[in-house]
């Protein structure tokens, strides 16, 4: 398979080279631990939501919830932020790799599902909570087996590539 050389010129980049090989603490290894903040909080806000709209937690008043959307936008943001970062340092790893275009394509299809129970489920105020939870079962449900796909994809990510760096040999 042809690497693109594009992966080569990001890679000797000065900032993927510091993100890559720096020994200080706010590189590879911090931007790795904000990516898994940035997922816990994305990731369990939403899971809490559609935990919650399945039927977990009865005692628990559902129309509050609508609050953790704040929260998810945030760990979204911060997984965009972490995320590029990573992808900068470790470009042709990633890029190659079938199991990242899943995994952004399990995010898109999650993130895309969280903004429709927004939408459907705490769009109208009038609802019941059971008319809120009967709008969003089937989305909740999608939801959490995107995410746990994500999630998955993500962590293989670190077992399944090819190439870890650009290595052209004509």
């Amino acid at each position: 398979m042809a690497v693109p050389l594009i992966f080569k010129t990001i890679e000797e980049s000065g900032l993927s080279s510091w993100i890559r090989d720096s020994p200080s603490v706010f590189a590879y290894w911090f931007i790795l631990s904000f990516h898994a903040i940035g997922m816990a909080l994305l990731v369990g806000a939403s899971v809490i939501i559609d935990l919650r709209i399945l039927g977990v937690a009865r005692d628990l008043p559902l129309s509050p919830l609508k609050g953790l959307y704040g929260i998810i936008w945030t760990g979204f943001w911060i997984q965009v932020v972490s995320g590029a970062l990573l992808l900068i340092a470790y470009p042709t790893k990633a890029l190659t790799n079938p199991d990242f275009y899943i995994k952004l394509t399990l995010i898109g299809l999650a993130v895309a599902v969280m903004h429709t129970i927004k939408k459907r489920v705490f769009g109208d105020s009038s609802l019941t909570e059971a008319a809120m939870m009967m709008k969003g079962k089937a989305l909740a449900t999608w939801s959490l087996m995107f995410w746990v796909g994500a999630v998955t994809a993500g962590r293989l990510l670190a077992y399944t590539y090819n190439y870890l760096k650009f290595d052209y040999r004509g």
